[in-house]
């Protein structure tokens, strides 16, 4: 079977930029040769069977974990790229590598990562458009949505825990920064929020 294709990459920024979000940047000279509409595509952060992100004692032919995530922002001049995680408080040592990792993870840290992968574009042309997304999806819904075309209309529906998690979504792209918020208290009684900016919606659930 063949081996992917590993980056080490550095941990240089980690923030929690909701409640339920962490935001971390790394950085890798392998970022290089990323393409530059690689934004909204996906790496795979690696771990050994344990959660450990040292791979060196993988045997030989043994393929180590991989976690998917998206590339929210990519920074080609300074060879780093932003991949939001949701925050998630996982018990069991067997599972959750990259939550824990994510939670943990201090400036300098280093992890390996394969990719980029790519995933389908939008169609610019369409009259209208429709998304959703819950928190694990919201780093690639907003980075679809900043590639929306200026005259852009559509509704984006996000299943959040708070409403403070809304923050984290991109307006499109020359659109204006008139935001309105319209909380409300779901079935479940958790926060909710609708936030609407130009012609499109984002309707947080």
């Amino acid at each position: 079977m063949k081996q992917p294709n590993y980056h080490l990459t550095r941990v240089i920024d980690t923030q929690t930029v909701t409640p339920n979000m962490q935001r971390l940047t790394l950085q890798s000279d392998a970022f290089a040769d990323f393409p530059a509409e690689c934004e909204g595509g996906y790496i795979k952060l690696l771990f050994d069977k344990v959660g450990s992100t040292d791979l060196s004692g993988l045997a030989e032919g043994e393929r180590p974990v991989m976690r998917t995530y998206t590339i929210r922002r990519f920074m080609p001049d300074q060879q780093q790229i932003e991949v939001d995680m949701v925050r998630h408080q996982i018990e069991q040592t067997n599972c959750g590598f990259a939550a824990r990792w994510a939670l943990n993870a201090q400036v300098v840290d280093t992890i390996n990562i394969a990719g980029p992968g790519t995933i389908a574009p939008i169609n610019q042309d369409a009259d209208w458009f429709f998304m959703a997304a819950d928190m694990t999806a919201l780093p690639a819904l907003s980075a679809k949505i900043k590639t929306l075309p200026r005259d852009a209309k559509g509704y984006a529906v996000v299943q959040l825990d708070i409403a403070e998690d809304a923050s984290t979504t991109r307006r499109p792209r020359g659109h204006g920064d008139y935001m309105a918020d319209h909380p409300y208290v779901g079935r479940d009684g958790k926060g909710t929020a609708l936030v609407c900016w130009a012609s499109v919606c984002v309707v947080c659930l």
